[in-house]
């Protein structure tokens, strides 16, 4: 049974073992040893799930504790419980979820009934690694706990205290490249002065190529599910983005700069923001791309780290473009 990171939005359904131990509620331990003798589960035991005469989970029993009971006691008397079962509409990674917070070798899958399904156990993402070569074990692991312990963490957050100390450190960022941006635009205040309009574009210029940046990190963030991270691999997302980049700055810049030429008559404002628009929006769509794998290969986690520094890198990259234009061409 294999699980490479791709499959963690799998249906838990295409991934388990029916081939289970079940016993009646109503039986002694002795009944049950003679029935499992004359008919053992196919898969090997870990527990043994108790079911009602509807099939629903009642219960299950560890199989230390059935081969030391007495063999007149009951198996309601010795069952355990409080049962953790993972409903049938779980994915794959809901299940690596439960095996990583309860540490249970195994866990029953439920219906909307609680009549069980079938069972999922830690084979469901051993086996994957047990395949690999040494160096490919280490890194696929970091691959897998690494999206489950986001995927933990952000479920976990659910203290507004907690959440903000999550969250608010990497705001930071954006606040920081925000002071800078507000600096350097301060540092070109002739230019500025000298057409306006430049200053009233400002906002388009950074909006267009902050979104652009963010799609590219999603785009990145979804790579690195589907592939190990790798130099080699980054450079061909590199030459690609870069491609698109341009395709989405060309068209962006002519929209802008056509209506700022209509409107305020300036072909050098034109040209600023037309220049000015594709170099940023490029930029932006190589950062958002990278920002991703260079944070997985320096072992840093990409899904919170990327969008913040990545807009703040943006934000400062776009403005040196678009202002040094305004300084050469004015």
């Amino acid at each position: 049974m294999r699980m490479p990171n791709a499959h963690l939005n799998d249906p838990i359904l295409q991934h388990l073992r029916t081939d289970y131990a079940c016993l009646s509620l109503d039986i002694t331990v002795g009944d049950a040893l003679v029935s499992l003798r004359a008919k053992p589960p196919e898969g090997r035991i870990i527990y043994l799930y108790v079911t009602d005469a509807n099939g629903k989970l009642m219960g299950v029993v560890p199989t230390r504790r059935l081969l030391l009971a007495p063999p007149e006691a009951k198996i309601a008397d010795i069952m355990v419980k409080q049962i953790i079962a993972i409903p049938h509409t779980a994915t794959v990674l809901d299940a690596c979820e439960f095996f990583t917070l309860h540490r249970f070798l195994a866990f029953p899958v439920v219906d909307e009934e609680r009549r069980i399904v079938g069972t999922i156990d830690v084979e469901l993402y051993t086996d994957e690694l047990n395949e690999l070569s040494e160096p490919e074990i280490h890194e696929r692991a970091y691959d897998l706990f690494q999206i489950i312990g986001v995927h933990l963490e952000q479920a976990r957050a659910s203290s507004p205290v907690r959440a903000y100390r999550l969250r608010f450190p990497w705001l930071t960022c954006n606040i920081v490249g925000g002071i800078l941006a507000a600096l350097l635009a301060g540092m070109y205040e002739t230019e500025l002065q000298k057409a306006v309009a430049l200053a009233l574009f400002i906002p388009v210029v950074l909006t267009l190529a902050e979104s652009v940046s963010i799609q590219s990190v999603t785009l990145g963030l979804l790579g690195l599910q589907a592939n190990k991270p790798s130099w080699g691999e980054l450079m061909r997302k590199l030459a690609r983005e870069s491609i698109t980049g341009i395709l989405l700055g060309i068209s962006c810049a002519l929209i802008v700069g056509f209506t700022a030429f209509v409107w305020k008559g300036d072909w050098k404002v034109a040209v600023c923001l037309t220049v000015g628009i594709t170099g940023g929006v490029t930029t932006a769509a190589l950062i958002g791309v990278a920002m991703p794998y260079l944070l997985r290969l320096m072992k840093r986690d990409p899904q919170v780290a990327s969008g913040p520094i990545a807009l703040a890198a943006t934000d400062m990259l776009t403005l040196l473009i678009y202002l040094n234009l305004a300084w050469a061409v004015l």
